[in-house]
């Protein structure tokens, strides 16, 4: 783990954790089905530690698809970054393509 990801905010999850992390909680989840090869998300990156930062009530998760193939099959993941947003354990939410940070909130407060 690096020493930014130690200071983060946002969560990682994976196959083994997601139903904890993502399915079980308690408050909105955003979740990043991200690749480390990919430009856009690697771009949405910064925007998504701001947006952890200033929403408390909420959690930003990250998948890596390359790491978590099932999860990304499971969840019809075609193209990245894609995005979803989970609300008591199902997709309430989703984008696919880089998002602004204003458009990612809304998508949380919906």
């Amino acid at each position: 783990m690096s020493v930014a990801q130690k200071n983060s905010q946002v969560h990682h999850a994976n196959e083994a954790n997601f139903d904890d992390i993502v399915l079980k909680s308690d408050v909105p989840v955003l979740v990043d089905f991200y690749a480390d090869w990919c430009g856009p998300c690697q771009r949405l990156a910064p925007i998504l530690e701001d947006l952890a930062a200033e929403t408390p009530d909420a959690r930003i998760v990250k998948v890596n698809v390359d790491q978590n193939p099932n999860l990304a099959s499971q969840y019809g993941i075609s193209a990245i970054p894609s995005l979803k947003v989970f609300k008591n354990g199902s997709v309430v939410n989703q984008v696919a393509g880089l998002a602004s940070k204003n458009q990612l909130r809304s998508m949380l407060d919906r």
